[in-house]
Formats: C-alpha cells, sequence, structure tokens
C-alpha cells in the first residue's frame, strides 16, 4: 500500500448524496449501510445536526484536524508509509498524519481524548483492519456537519483490490447519537505521476480563505451567525 494516494474529496462536503453548488462538484452517498444512504440519527442528534449546520462553523475552515474518518476523503493527498510494527498516513493538508501501530499494543486509557484519536491496526490476510477509539469529537464528518461523542467506536478496513486502487470500509458505531451502526465504503486511487511528491498545503489559524468560508456559508444558510464549533460530549 505504500504510495500516494487520493480518496474522494466530494465526501468532505456531505458523506450523504448531495447536488453539485458553485464551490462543490456533488455526490453521491458515501454510506453504503443503511440502504438509503443517511446517517441513522436518534431525533435529538438529527436536531443537533441543524443547528450545528446553520450556527456553527465546520471545525476544518480554522484548520483543525479532520478526524477519522475524514482522514480518508477530505481533499488532499494521502501517504501511505509501511515498516515492521506500523503503518503511517501523512496527509498533505495541514501538516496531519496518523500513525497506526500494527504490533499487538492496547489503546490508549479511556480517559484520554484526541482529534485523531487512538489507532491499532491488525492485519486479516492482505486486509489492514484499523480500530479507532478515543477521538475527543471536536471534528466533524464533513461540511454538512453531520457528528459523533467522544463515545465512538469506528472499524477501518484497508484492502488493496489492484495495484492501484484500495478499498476503504469503515463501520461506525456511537450509542448517544446512532439508532444502530452504520458503514461508509469507497475507493480510494493511487497517484501514478511520476516524481510525485507531497507539497506543503499550509493551513493556520487566521488564513486568508476563513473570512471568505464563513462568508459563503451565511449566504448558502441565512441566519448562520458564524460561531465556534459546539464541543459535544
Amino acid at each position: 500500500m505504500q504510495g500516494f494516494w487520493r480518496g474522494p474529496g466530494a465526501g468532505t462536503e456531505s458523506i450523504e448524496e448531495h447536488p453539485k453548488t458553485f464551490d462543490d462538484a456533488g455526490g453521491k452517498s458515501l454510506i453504503v449501510d443503511p440502504p438509503d444512504g443517511k446517517v441513522p440519527y436518534q431525533p435529538w442528534a438529527a436536531a443537533q445536526r441543524k443547528e450545528n449546520r446553520e450556527q456553527y462553523i465546520d471545525p476544518n475552515v480554522p484548520c483543525f484536524l479532520s478526524g477519522v474518518p475524514r482522514t480518508m476523503y477530505v481533499p488532499t493527498q494521502i501517504q501511505i508509509l509501511q515498516s515492521p510494527g506500523y503503518v503511517v498516513l501523512i496527509l498533505e493538508r495541514a501538516h496531519a498524519y496518523r500513525i497506526v501501530p500494527t504490533d499487538g499494543r492496547s489503546h490508549i486509557g479511556d480517559t484520554i481524548h484526541l482529534w485523531q484519536g487512538s489507532s491499532r491496526g491488525r492485519w486479516e490476510g492482505d486486509t489492514l483492519v484499523v480500530d479507532a477509539t478515543n477521538q475527543n469529537a471536536k471534528a466533524w464528518l464533513d461540511q454538512a456537519a453531520n457528528f459523533y461523542t467522544n463515545a465512538v467506536h469506528m472499524v477501518e478496513r484497508f484492502t488493496l483490490i489492484d495495484q492501484d486502487t484500495i478499498h476503504y470500509e469503515v463501520t461506525i458505531e456511537d450509542p448517544n447519537v446512532y439508532t444502530r451502526s452504520w458503514m461508509m465504503a469507497f475507493p480510494v486511487r493511487r497517484l501514478n505521476q511520476p516524481g510525485y511528491e507531497l507539497m506543503e498545503e499550509a493551513c493556520h489559524e487566521g488564513e486568508r480563505d476563513t473570512p471568505l468560508l464563513i462568508d459563503l456559508g451565511r449566504q448558502i444558510y441565512p441566519g448562520v451567525h458564524g460561531r465556534e464549533p459546539r464541543k459535544i460530549e
């Protein structure tokens, strides 16, 4: 799996099916279960998602990390490195990375919560299975304000189905938010440009895109106040 890759960037706009807009090409739902392609929210959580979208700023705008699984479809390039006992994912955007030990070690303590969480991997044949816990729940799944809490548990599966394609799937479970576990699945494509390398795509507080993105959000969702993301415990 070593090399450079890119996931379906349209998922960062919304993981559910969404139409083309002036700043997005649109896309089909990344959700394969439930079959309707919708996040199976509890009633209170559906209302919270609506409030998030109308009243708060996507944490990606002020350059916070994307969390799991958004790391795999945020519109940027991903480098995968492998060494004995580790798989490492390095993102071009915002100096982000994930280190996935595959040596059988346990997760960090359950009182510690991080933007990218705690990832522990194992191999099932040619499939890398990653157990992801300990997320701080400050990241959103997309710009449409889909969210989870810090009780979320995710299981990712990376399967190299041919030389240039990883089949990625993630099962997401959070009894605080959803009525059932649910799954996303999509291809991650290899970048085969000769001599390709990651460039610096710096993202920092106060960058020039931030006011523009906030203004665009106010145009799309009248009444948006542009407040900081609300923390959901």
